[in-house]
């Protein structure tokens, strides 16, 4: 069955527009930057695999409008998501700081047995309070995935507005999850309130965006656009009939290459849309854009060159496209080296608003914004990762990289070997040994895992997990 929200030609001009961003993107670099704050929109992907886009290797899928963001600025190869699952992620990413100083932060993921009420506590700085205080109009469209509405939805911390799915997960035409062929949680909401509308979910949050920005007016905005897609179902545009024929979104028999190919594809078209609004508005001038993912990717994602996936801390389940834009100050067309989180967007966006993390709160990102202008040397890092799903730590530190996966340490170094299959431990002992014990050092600073994590009704509920 047609999709009556999709515009076949709204679709093939934002791609047109998208066509022709890099060469206006070029052009805009060597223009006068224009004065005020720059506006931000940020573009997450949902489990997008690092090779899944055209630039960064795809076999099949072809990203043209998120390819141009890099074409326009600059594409980071060493990009992180601060966890390899969705909702530590997201904590990290709107608090920037490690996610296991939450509570929230600890659930992995965040789903049905987590405590009743749980979410940031209140006051906590974020991504989108701090950037409200510099005179931002905050908002976010797609997946929050960080507690219920009304005492931890977007709201309640930082968002003026909000347009999206508040649990992890939802058909892509019904915009719930589905259990036994009903409904079950909120759903689609605006602000705290579930609401209905047509519509294949990808094209309903990339139309929510060209609307906003299009009735923007001159005040700076934030939009966090947060797609769900490629996150299962397994479901395109012309699926409605299929997926209520199944009555269930946990259908892990379905998906393909090529069903997957689509809605990678649906959300490209939709970032085309966002670009072109962008343009005809004469926004994109000063506007950053930054695209990413929330962590690796899961069964029908390509990785390569590395290994792992979705949940593990192997750089597949970790390492993450990240392209940025910012016409007149991100050199377009450029590559970095650095080693950038999910975590760093905080303090890094905070400072290109013209704004002081320092002032804003305590965070453990970095501010990146030197790096990403291309200011700066390449700052040397050290990140931290937890995961208690098959007993999990990890380090990088410089160009090397401790790994505990199910009870086993190893050694590698990223430079030399990022498909981590040269195990250098047996052979450097005293490295490996300095690596664990400054790893153990940072995890005693950070909140331990509740008694009776990860029981077994978990496990039920996220099969694809364990």
């Amino acid at each position: 069955m047609s999709n009556p929200g999709f515009k076949r030609r709204s679709v093939l001009g934002g791609l047109s527009a998208a066509a022709l961003l890099s060469g206006t993107a070029l052009r805009g670099a060597r223009r006068a930057a224009p004065a005020g704050p720059p506006n931000i929109v940020f573009i997450m992907a949902d489990d997008l695999g690092y090779a899944d886009l055209s630039c960064t290797g795809s076999h099949h899928i072809k990203t043209p409008a998120i390819d141009s963001i890099g074409l326009g600025g600059v594409q980071l190869r060493q990009g992180y998501s601060s966890a390899p699952i969705c909702s530590p992620t997201r904590t990290a990413l709107l608090t920037g700081c490690y996610q296991q100083r939450f509570a929230i932060g600890l659930e992995e993921p965040l789903g049905p047995a987590a405590p009743r009420g749980i979410g940031l506590p209140a006051g906590t700085p974020t991504l989108a309070s701090v950037l409200k205080a510099q005179g931002y109009r905050t908002k976010l469209i797609g997946k929050w995935h960080l507690g219920d509405p009304p005492e931890h939805g977007p709201l309640q911390h930082g968002y003026d507005e909000f347009l999206g799915i508040v649990e992890g997960a939802a058909d892509y035409h019904r915009h719930h999850m589905v259990m036994g062929g009903k409904d079950v949680g909120i759903g689609l909401a605006r602000g705290d309130q579930p609401v209905s509308i047509e519509g294949y979910l990808t094209d309903v949050l990339g139309d929510e965006s060209v609307r906003t920005i299009e009735n923007a007016g001159d005040q700076p905005f934030l939009i966090s656009l947060h797609f769900n897609a490629p996150h299962w179902p397994w479901e395109g545009r012309e699926d409605a009939e299929m997926a209520k024929a199944i009555g269930s979104s946990f259908h892990y028999e379905g998906g393909s290459l090529a069903k997957y190919r689509e809605m990678v594809e649906a959300m490209d078209q939709n970032v085309a849309k966002v670009l072109a609004a962008l343009d005809r508005t004469g926004k994109s001038a000063n506007t950053i854009v930054i695209f990413t993912s929330d962590n690796g990717g899961e069964r029908f994602s390509e990785t390569w060159p590395f290994t792992g996936v979705k949940g593990e801390l192997l750089e597949g389940g970790i390492r993450v496209p990240l392209l940025a834009k910012w016409p007149g100050r991100i050199p377009a067309g450029s590559k970095s080296e650095q080693v950038m989180a999910s975590m760093d967007f905080l303090p890094t966006l905070l400072t290109m608003a013209g704004g002081d993390p320092a002032a804003a709160g305590k965070f453990d990102g970095v501010d990146l914004s030197a790096q990403l202008t291309g200011k700066a040397a390449v700052l040397p890092r050290a990140l931290y990762w937890r995961e208690k799903a098959n007993d999990q730590a990890a380090l990088r530190d410089g160009d090397w990289k401790y790994l505990k996966l199910g009870g086993k340490e190893h050694l590698f170094n990223l430079a030399e070997d990022e498909r981590e299959r040269a195990d250098k431990a047996p052979v450097d002992p005293d490295r490996l040994r300095a690596m664990r014990l400054k790893w153990d050092a940072w995890n005693a600073t950070v909140l331990p895992y509740p008694l009776g994590s990860y029981s077994e009704d978990v496990r039920d509920h996220y099969p694809d997990r364990y």
